[in-house]
């Protein structure tokens, strides 16, 4: 077995990994739920009560509720997954490079 391949078997093994890779997945289904759930109480609505999203904004309007919530459904989705990606790419990947030089035994 090459040097790589022991290093990953080590670092999958490695406990603390294991809980950062149990706390990474932990956040990304919750994320994944909150954007679920925003998408399907959205569709909801829209085959429930769509007489709630076609009421103009302003008596004089033409702009619907329905386009300010759907646009919002799809920026609040934008925004979830800007923190993910932010919490993986920082937190996330920092504390997977401790336990690789920890590994390797590297400082």
């Amino acid at each position: 077995m090459d040097l790589d391949k022991q290093t990953a078997r080590k670092v999958l093994e490695n406990a603390e990994f294991q809980k950062m890779a149990r706390q990474k997945a932990m956040l990304g289904w919750g994320f994944s739920a909150v954007v679920f759930f925003m998408y399907v109480a959205f569709i909801w609505v829209i085959g429930s009560s769509p007489e709630l999203l076609k009421m103009p904004v302003s008596s004089d309007g033409i702009t619907t509720w329905g386009i300010y919530i759907g646009v919002f459904v799809i920026v609040f989705s934008f925004v979830t997954t800007g923190i993910y990606v932010r919490i993986a790419n920082g937190k996330f990947e920092k504390m997977t490079q401790e336990v690789v030089n920890s590994v390797k035994g590297e400082k």
